[in-house]
């Protein structure tokens, strides 16, 4: 099996980018994520800052990216942490200054130990501090102190920031639309996370325990080249499906009963999330096929709304008319549809909304609505999920019994082109009949 072979990101096209949209007399601080204790001296596998990635591709721990237009001694500073022969024994190796130096392709490396006494010279004679304030208080601190003692040299003629601007305004702005390279990038993670709804179809079998199935699918992401799921892989049996961020995945699959898989892998940062929901014995019920289709011809009426052009609104509201119908059809709400929409009594049935964005975050940054409040339009190079589901609780004694415990969604990853929606998500079955047919093909 080939490696997988990913382009390689333009950082320092994208740290210019950042540095033309900020004042040319700012300075941005910009660190990645701090580690995080699991318990006692176990720690959580470190996974950097999505902003700081963005602008490094840098996935050490103790670093920080600091932007300074027009500086005469560079505008690009990396500090992070130097080789440590020791640490390195005992914690695994370090890129060091010149390693990262390479790798970013910054102006300068400096060692994260001299931060206190390097940083605050860059904030002298700037007017604006660019940084991404309220994210660690502790970090927050530290940088107020930095911006406290150049403030205490204005009788000596150095001038402070006197304002802080929110950077993560800007580089989320940038991340919203995705280049060649993210878009390859995000072929790959969702093709690896494509890969292992599929091997769940085939080994998916009456009790079996739901983290075996999640084990089933993770062994595949690693397999193909993935670090890391990009969010806690749900596997929903039985009623299970209607809770929407179930993680327990402690409960044996029953035959007779639906599976709901919510899962995807990571890749070079980039998140990949599809659900699919299928028969644990590989055949749908009549009830489960009602709801099945209801919420499959939901999906595609959403699918198609994602357009160049149209409101990020458009596709929620396309996907919920055909919920909504549905449910009308099958006698579950009365009344007409638009009562039933503007009165939101479907919701005890969907309560989440169509979708959202999708990049190094699995929940994306950007904005939903514009300044005015009014929903933005899409434009090519976003990538959003479309997941409409219904989800029948089992003490929800109103709804017919054949229905009661049945949670059902389906979610692809859609990029926006000009000629319309790319399902970056599209070899993984979801017809009733090609469900069926890819269970029924049995193990790999």
């Amino acid at each position: 099996m080939s490696r997988l072979r990913l382009p390689k990101p333009d950082y320092p096209a994208r740290r210019q980018r950042l540095m033309q949209k900020m004042h040319a007399s700012g300075v941005a601080i910009i660190p990645t994520a701090v580690p995080k204790s699991r318990n006692s001296d176990v720690q959580y596998p470190f996974r950097g800052d999505s902003d700081f990635l963005y602008l490094t591709g840098f996935a050490e721990p103790e670093a920080l990216l600091v932007l300074v237009p027009g500086h005469p001694e560079g505008e690009q500073i990396l500090f992070c942490r130097p080789r440590d022969p020791a640490r390195e024994t005992w914690e695994g190796r370090r890129a060091g200054l010149d390693g990262a130096l390479a790798l970013c392709q910054v102006d300068r490396c400096l060692s994260i130990h001299d931060l206190n006494e390097i940083l605050p010279t860059f904030l002298e004679n700037r007017e604006l501090l660019f940084y991404p304030m309220g994210q660690s208080n502790d970090f927050d601190a530290r940088v107020m102190h930095w911006r406290n003692l150049v403030k205490s040299k204005v009788r000596l003629g150095i001038r402070y920031p006197q304002e802080v601007v929110d950077v993560g305004d800007l580089i989320h702005e940038m991340r919203l639309f995705k280049d060649a390279d993210e878009i390859e990038m995000m072929r790959a993670a969702v093709g690896i996370s494509g890969a292992g709804h599929r091997h769940a179809m085939r080994q998916c079998q009456p009790g079996m325990m739901e983290y075996e199935l999640s084990a089933e699918i993770e062994h595949v992401f690693h397999r193909l080249g993935s670090p890391s799921v990009a969010y806690p892989s749900i596997v929903g049996g039985g009623v299970n499906g209607c809770i929407l961020h179930y993680t327990e995945n402690n409960s044996e699959l029953q035959d007779g009963d639906l599976v709901l898989i919510d899962a995807g892998a990571e890749v070079a940062g980039y998140a990949g999330d599809i659900t699919r929901t299928f028969p644990v014995n590989g055949v749908f019920s009549a009830a489960q096929r009602e709801i099945y289709e209801i919420v499959l011809a939901s999906q595609e009426a959403g699918i198609a709304a994602v357009q160049v052009g149209r409101s990020v609104a458009d596709y929620h509201d396309e996907a919920v008319k055909v919920l909504v119908d549905g449910l009308l059809n099958l006698k579950i709400l009365n009344g007409s549809r638009d009562a039933v929409i503007e009165q939101g009594s479907y919701k005890s049935f969907y309560m989440h909304r169509t979708g959202h964005w999708l990049g190094m975050d699995v929940h994306d940054v950007g904005h939903y609505r514009q300044v005015d409040q009014s929903w933005r339009l899409l434009e090519p190079g976003m990538v959003l999920t479309v997941e409409p589901g219904l989800y029948f609780s089992p003490d929800n004694l109103s709804v017919p019994e054949r229905w009661r415990g049945i949670g059902i969604r389906i979610e692809d990853d859609v990029l926006v082109t000009a000629t319309g929606p790319d399902i970056l998500s599209g070899e993984v079955p979801k017809k009733v009949v090609d469900v069926e047919a890819m269970m029924a093909a049995g193990l790999d």
